[in-house]
């Protein structure tokens, strides 16, 4: 569980739970589900810049072995790979998250 006073970041992109993160000085707040795309030379660069610069990605490698540590490779590759939306050999994966404006008091 996260520290006391630190709420979820599940709760982050779920717009039911947002206001509550904000608190009572919130006057106003537009939320707008928009899409983003992960675009990439291939799966295997994603990957590779995942592994690198990635924190939950890096720390997860770091802490299999190296068969583990494969295995994950190859479920990330093909987990790309089925969502990958791009018709030239690339990688395109669309990503929905939640845009949200808030207007708080001082």
């Amino acid at each position: 569980p996260p520290p006391a006073g630190v709420r979820s970041p599940l709760q982050w992109g779920v717009e039911s739970g947002v206001a509550d993160l904000f608190g009572a000085g919130v006057q106003s707040m537009a939320v707008q589900s928009r899409e983003f795309f992960f675009r990439y030379r291939s799966a295997a660069q994603w990957l590779d810049v995942f592994r690198m610069f990635y924190g939950p990605t890096h720390k997860a490698f770091g802490a299999l072995d190296a068969p583990t540590g494969r295995d994950l490779a190859r479920d990330l590759l093909a987990l790309a790979e089925a969502h990958n939306t791009s018709t030239v050999g690339a990688l395109r994966v669309p990503s929905d998250y939640l845009e949200i404006v808030a207007i708080t008091t001082s």
